[in-house]
């Protein structure tokens, strides 16, 4: 190869490794924007506020008010639950669409059919069952008081009872206070109204004994009370004395006591502690949602209890689950972790991700290296080419006739050497491939020096010939 075909090549060469490095560069900046926005968009998922849907009904209900306003407390402080509404005819339906997949949470009765995955989050309230029966008006020429037709819950048996609420589950409820007194379910009769019917059914003479459920400072229990006392005289309060064997029986049901004067203070109603049961309304969740989910959800609505409860004031009843009962609804495990302080850390929760993360770099990291590697492949065979052309410099070297052939050859590895050392900075060749090159470098300097010092032993003796040859002639 002459002098200008190899600085011809040389120039093509160091062309074609610039528009690599270019390309390179671009193919590196590219990767760099893609893995920003992939980690931008994963931060973004990550702290945007969770929306859960959340049944609730029917609208107006004292239940609807808490969960609206519960809402807009989560709403207002940008936590990272939000609640989305969903308006249902009542309990039942709210459940029902926990079930069916339409909502995350939903709020219904305990003693309800619950889906198969619901799990208890939080108590809304306690609903206690409050039994009572008139006494009667006493008559105006009379002084004697009437005399009670019912003492105890045994003395329904063939008796009318009128009962708050137009849904099934009071009467079932009922009828289970009936069979664990021994009273034949069948043999009561049960008249329903509903909460805007309280004077009719405190005009009803046809009742005997009254039942309401709600918590104790329901205005709709007290109203009916009073109701009833005016319309039929001072009430009754009738215990549930097997109320212990009921909760056990049916853990849905807890065995309470009624203070005395919840409902009136002068007279007192009741005059004593009335032993009762109680059923909570909760806000339950499918069992699939979450953990963490579960466990922020539960952490903003206790932080916000106060406040919700000076807008609505049934908020002060919510209350978190007893993990130590026997409840036939198992506690949703994200808020058993903050009740219990049990709650997984951030590294608990993402501690794989961060290895998996790692891994995956490490991945991305030899992927890189070995695509590195392949877009250079051209410069690793230029530098095998230089090698292999060095080695043949080393014969040319060896027969130079000149000194100027070894100074062409000398300057045309220079060249070489310059395009192996852009190439090592590159990165287009290894260590060990450097090594290698150096090697034959070194074999190619000490030929060039071998070959420069025989020329010039070689050009002496010549001088010395002609020298002596040229003394020796006879002078004329």
């Amino acid at each position: 190869m002459s002098s200008s075909e190899s600085t011809s090549q040389t120039a093509s060469d160091a062309a074609r490794r610039e528009r690599r490095r270019s390309n390179f560069l671009l193919l590196v900046l590219a990767v760099g924007f893609l893995v920003f926005g992939v980690a931008a968009g994963a931060l973004y998922y990550a702290l945007r506020p969770e929306i859960l849907r959340i049944a609730v009904g029917p609208a107006g209900s004292d239940d609807y008010k808490v969960i609206q306003a519960m809402a807009d407390a989560f709403a207002s402080e940008s936590r990272t639950v939000r609640l989305r509404l969903i308006k249902a005819d009542g309990a039942m339906e709210a459940l029902a669409l926990l079930g069916s997949g339409k909502a995350d949470l939903a709020v219904g009765r305990g003693d309800l059919d619950m889906p198969a995955e619901a799990q208890t989050v939080a108590v809304v309230r306690k609903n206690f069952v409050v039994l009572w029966a008139p006494s009667g008006l006493a008559g105006k020429s009379s002084k004697r008081k009437p005399s009670l037709k019912i003492k105890e819950v045994a003395d329904l048996a063939g008796r009318r009872v009128g009962v708050i609420g137009r849904t099934p589950v009071n009467p079932a409820l009922l009828r289970v206070i009936l069979g664990a007194t021994g009273v034949q379910p069948d043999k009561v009769a049960v008249a329903q109204f509903g909460t805007d019917q309280i004077d009719e059914l405190a005009r009803d003479l046809t009742l005997d004994a009254f039942m309401a459920v709600g918590p104790l400072d329901s205005k709709i229990t007290s109203d009916a009370v009073a109701a009833t006392a005016r319309a039929r005289g001072e009430p009754k309060f009738l215990a549930i004395e097997a109320s212990e064997a009921i909760s056990i029986k049916h853990p849905r049901y807890e065995s309470e006591e009624i203070p005395p004067s919840v409902f009136n203070a002068d007279p007192a109603w009741p005059g004593d502690k009335v032993e009762t049961v109680s059923v909570s309304h909760l806000i339950v969740a499918r069992k699939s949602l979450p953990e963490a989910t579960v466990a922020a959800f539960f952490r903003q609505l206790f932080a916000v209890r106060q406040a919700i409860a000076r807008q609505v004031p049934g908020a002060a009843h919510i209350t978190k689950p007893d993990l130590e009962k026997d409840a036939e609804l198992q506690v949703h495990r994200g808020a058993a972790a903050v009740i219990d302080g049990n709650e997984r850390t951030f590294l608990d929760r993402y501690g794989d991700y961060f290895w998996f993360g790692l891994l995956l770099l490490s991945g991305i990291g030899s992927a890189g290296a070995w695509l590195r590697r392949y877009l250079n492949r051209d410069e690793r065979d230029d530098n095998t080419s230089h090698r292999n052309r060095i080695l043949a410099m080393v014969s040319s070297a060896r027969t130079a006739e000149s000194n100027q052939e070894l100074v062409a050859l000398q300057r045309e590895a220079d060249t070489i050497i310059a395009e192996t050392l852009e190439c090592y900075d590159d990165g287009a060749i290894e260590q060990e491939e450097l090594a290698a090159f150096g090697l034959v470098l070194d074999l190619l300097s000490n030929a060039i020096a071998e070959r420069r010092a025989a020329l010039q032993r070689s050009n002496l003796e010549t001088v010395r010939g002609a020298v002596a040859s040229h003394g020796g002639a006879p002078r004329g």
